[in-house]
Parts: structure tokens; sequence; C-alpha cells
């Protein structure tokens, strides 16, 4: 799904999508929003260092967005990335995988040279 920026005075402009959101994504978003009770913000994307590789991900439900924050909208589904996670999230797939042992979000990143097995962490 493309996504739409969100047009606010506080967020930062990019000129192409900095992110793809899957439809599994989309809806498991959207049910954990529900399920949670939140109306305003959106989920923050987001990486930090640490992990086995070096980087790790970071996913969180957020009401504040800084004059940093990139946001895109999708299906009405806010996705607020800082600025410094923009650089290493830039052509990231979100997607949402379910089975038999649970479900979990996937960040597929062209930008991660190397990955640790838990698929949690990665290096650039």
């Amino acid at each position: 799904m493309e996504p739409r920026e969100t047009p606010t005075p506080s967020t930062a402009t990019t000129s192409e999508p900095m992110i793809t959101v899957t439809e599994a994504a989309l809806k498991e978003i959207k049910r954990l929003m529900n399920v949670q009770g939140i109306e305003t913000g959106g989920l923050r994307l987001g990486v930090r260092g640490g992990g086995c590789s070096g980087l790790s991900y970071t996913i969180n439900f957020d009401e504040k967005i800084g004059p940093y924050d990139h946001v895109f909208e999708f299906d009405s589904v806010k996705i607020i990335i800082d600025a410094k996670s923009a650089i290493y999230l830039q052509g990231t797939t979100l997607d949402y995988h379910k089975d038999l042992m649970g479900g979990n979000f996937k960040f597929l990143n062209p930008n991660a040279a190397k990955t640790c097995g838990c698929g949690e962490s990665f290096s650039a």
C-alpha cells in the first residue's frame, strides 16, 4: 500500500516513500490499536544501538510527534519515524506473520548488511 505523508507543520517532509506497510501489518496494527483503545498518535518505528548484530528495531505506539519526525499515513494508520532512524529504515517493508506459535512483525530491510537469527537486530 502506498503511503501518504500526513501534512502537519511539525513533521519533516520527504519526496519519496520511506517505507511500505503490508496489508497483514496494517490489519494487525489496527487490531492492536482497537484492543488498547488508541485513538490518537500512531505506530512509531525506530532503530537503536544494541542487539546481537549492532542495531535493533523498535516498535511501539506513540502519541507524540516531534518536529523532525516523518509521519506517513497508510489507510488511516499513522507511521512515525524519527529522523535518525529514517536513515536505516529507508526502503524497509513492515510485514506481519502469524503461525501456530504466535505472530510477529517483520522488518524487511534492504539496508541490513547482516541480520541475526531472531530478525530483531541488524548491522548496516
